[in-house]
């Protein structure tokens, strides 16, 4: 783990290099930090550096007034990766962390040489549920939502058999940053990539938990069809963050992508 600042921003990262094959570079999820992906980063086999940072307002990145758009969360990814130094690399993202690469991929297309969008779409819901749940955490705080958001992250066998890392991560959500968050689901709230996500040609990676009560598997199946150039894998007995329940699995589709695309 490291910090950096870019103006009065604090941004906190990880930059690992375990290998010589290619750069990946991962966002999260709304209401977690880098540490999502640590199940994940072992079975990554062919990777040769991985790069993963905390979002505005959440883990130990600083926190902004809110709201956000994509397009700020978006910018700070490119923060992170100018501050890396990166020039072209693999990029993933999960649930509003596939919705910022989706954006950083077509802002930035000369840098991203492959996509990995799970649990994700280029617009996640209508923007009335996203103000009721943002009317309903400035009355009453994040902890009384948090029940019901392990429902979507995690799949029933899950919750039932960990119930220690399901607390776990509750206790994660929980403790958040109510600007963070807040201002997070504003950016999704106002975000339709419909446009911009339909016209990428970058190789795609298109995942989905079979079990996902966040961003069903038909929205995001619905994306993959629609791209030019996307393949959709469902993850079975998974909810919302993959990473967490499958990494076996997702790190085989991942690696089987990279492979039939001559990256590793």
């Amino acid at each position: 783990m490291a910090f950096f600042k870019a103006g009065s921003q604090t941004f906190h990262y990880s930059d690992r290099t375990v290998g010589t094959g290619p750069t990946l570079v991962l966002a999260n999820s709304l209401g977690t930090d880098f540490r999502i992906w640590d199940p994940l980063l072992p079975k990554l086999k062919g990777i040769g550096r991985i790069v993963r940072y905390d979002k505005r307002g959440h883990g130990l990145t600083d926190v902004s007034e809110p709201p956000y758009s994509i397009q700020d969360l978006s910018a700070d990814l490119k923060i992170i990766t100018d501050h890396a130094g990166l020039d072209r690399f693999l990029l993933g993202g999960v649930s509003i962390g596939g919705m910022i690469a989706q954006d950083y991929a077509a802002r930035h297309p000369e840098q991203v040489d492959a996509l990995v969008c799970m649990d994700t779409a280029p617009k996640i819901g209508e923007a009335a549920l996203w103000q009721d749940r943002i009317d309903a955490i400035a009355t009453n705080g994040l902890e009384s939502i948090a029940d019901g958001v392990m429902e979507r992250w995690f799949s029933a066998a899950f919750r039932k058999n960990n119930p220690a890392a399901t607390a776990g991560w509750r206790n994660l959500l929980a403790r958040t940053t109510q600007d963070g968050y807040l201002g997070c689901c504003a950016a999704i709230r106002d975000a339709d990539l419909t446009e911009a996500t339909l016209s990428l040609k970058v190789p795609t990676l298109v995942l989905c938990g079979a079990e996902d009560g966040a961003t069903p598997p038909a929205l995001v199946k619905a994306m993959a069809d629609a791209m030019k150039n996307a393949s959709y894998v469902e993850v079975p007995e998974a909810g919302h963050i993959p990473s967490l329940e499958q990494p076996d699995f997702l790190a085989d589709a991942m690696i089987s992508f990279f492979k039939a695309n001559g990256f590793v």
